[in-house]
């Protein structure tokens, strides 16, 4: 499962570990963590799936592998800037939003607009003519994020596993 996170390039320490419990929660369920790549939320996360032993992708925005952060297990240069947004919303089964500023606001609704799961974790508030949060789903804590985003895919692919692998 490939599980994206999403949020603010720049971020206080509160949020950063926030981040870092989600990617650890990821990787241990044997997801695939990605990212934007770069500092912020995305480091925090990719520090902790990567302390788990799990996978990072990193979908950079500028032409240069190296700009990615350390903790990257892959990290992909497009050259696209912010419209890389689009393809961290493409490559996901579902995405968690932490906190997070306009560039949040738009993988969010790219993810929506791509009938992927948005999963918020003290992030955007959306309201629509389809009423609060407009599809998608709020979460409390770190690890209750990582759950609603396997639970909400294996919904929609029901021979996906969803736990983590035994050891």
């Amino acid at each position: 499962m490939y599980i994206g996170v999403i949020g603010a390039g720049i971020c206080p320490a509160e949020v950063d570990g926030l981040a870092e419990r989600v990617g650890a929660a990821i990787a241990r369920r044997g997801g695939v963590l990605v990212c934007g790549g770069l500092g912020g939320v995305m480091e925090g996360a990719a520090r902790g799936a990567q302390r788990e032993g799990g996978l990072v992708v990193g979908v950079l925005p500028g032409e240069e592998r190296k700009q990615g952060n350390r903790h990257l297990s892959v990290a992909l240069a497009t050259g696209l800037g912010d419209a890389r947004n689009a393809v961290i919303a493409c490559a996901c089964d579902a995405l968690i939003a932490i906190d997070g500023g306009y560039g949040t606001l738009s993988e969010i609704g790219f993810g929506l607009k791509m009938g992927k799961r948005v999963i918020g974790l003290g992030t955007w508030r959306l309201v629509s003519g389809k009423g609060l949060d407009a599809g998608m789903l709020v979460a409390d804590s770190p690890e209750q994020a990582v759950e609603l985003a396997f639970r909400e895919v294996s919904k929609s692919i029901p021979s996906l596993e969803t736990s983590a692998p035994s050891t």
